[in-house]
């Protein structure tokens, strides 16, 4: 399609029933059928990266199928998101499981190239590890780009067992690189036992700041989400939400569980009031199927990539509206 047509939305769920069909996002059109996207959802089958629980190389169709449900007219941002910029699903990236360097390169050369088109990348992982490549691919299009990082965990540590790539490390090689503007930086939703305190010392001298599970429970969603824009302005914003900032509860099938997390409602209300922001790209990472139940994981990263993919169009609408 050109940047002049309307976008081609889902599927008419009063024609083909929600159920049935092949398991786009969102029952969206595949990128082959409408040629160009303006926001491009990839999935990336990758785990090999992870210290503890494997399994989230099925989380992008596990999120595919939950998201049947999604529907076009998004009434929390008064957005209907497929209707105001073409949003299209671009299947997998299909990367070797058995080397996380050659990994790391096929994923970034295939950022680089959905980028090049004009497109904006909504992400469903795949373990962690998956950001920085993706992070790279976006700072070569916009410099280096500010970061939310919606976790349980830090994922600025240095190595695992030695090695430099895993899910636990993609940030404070982003940091290293120069792909980060440090002057913009937040984890959110972070909690548990640590390693120790240097930790927490090394991750301030990254430049990031830390909003815990317990400050979004104490404070607010609203309050938590008014710090956050102040503090990224109008930068270009990536945002990298793994599932386990959410509680067990709400997140059961992720590869890192921790106690006292934030509930899918706060989340979702932190990310809508995030809506005026440049988000230029973002991924949502960390599903883990098998140890789901009742899609309650599957679901809530559904909605988080729905609400993450309205403030995308909206932008674009804004943008192309001032041409």
């Amino acid at each position: 399609m050109s940047s002049t047509e309307t976008p081609r939305g889902p599927v008419d769920s009063s024609r083909v029933p929600r159920y049935a069909g092949p398991a786009t996002f969102a029952r969206l059109p595949r990128l082959d059928e409408v040629g160009r996207a303006d926001v491009a959802v990839v999935g990336v089958p990758f785990d090999s990266g992870v210290s503890y629980r494997p399994g989230a190389r099925f989380g992008g169709n596990a999120i595919r199928e939950a998201s049947r449900l999604l529907r076009p007219y998004n009434p929390a941002q008064d957005a209907s998101p497929f209707a105001l910029a073409q949003v299209a699903d671009g299947g997998d990236i299909a990367v070797n499981p058995f080397d996380i360097h050659e990994a790391v390169e096929t994923i970034e050369a295939a950022a680089d190239g959905l980028l090049g088109t004009g497109a904006r990348l909504m992400t469903l992982g795949g373990d962690h590890t998956i950001a920085l490549p993706l992070l790279r691919a976006v700072a070569k299009k916009h410099g280096p780009v500010a970061l939310l990082h919606f976790d349980a965990h830090l994922d600025t540590w240095d190595t695992y067992f030695g090695a430099e790539y895993t899910h636990g490390t993609p940030f404070r090689r982003a940091v290293e690189e120069g792909i980060l503007d440090t002057s913009a930086l937040s984890h959110v939703g972070t909690r548990g036992p640590l390693y120790g305190k240097q930790d927490l010392t090394d991750d301030e001298k990254m430049g990031f700041g830390i909003v815990t599970s317990a400050d979004v429970y104490r404070r607010g969603a609203d309050e938590v989400a008014d710090q956050l824009r102040q503090r990224i302005g109008d930068r270009p914003l990536y945002i990298s939400v793994d599932i386990d900032c959410l509680d067990p509860a709400h997140a059961p099938g992720t590869g890192t569980p921790e106690a006292g997390g934030m509930t899918s409602r706060e989340l979702l209300e932190i990310l809508r009031g995030l809506a005026s922001c440049n988000l230029v790209s973002a991924d949502v990472v960390e599903v883990a199927p098998a140890y789901d139940h009742a899609e309650i994981t599957s679901v809530a990263a559904s909605h988080t990539a729905y609400e993450l993919t309205t403030i995308m169009t909206r932008r674009i609408a804004r943008e192309k509206a001032a041409q």
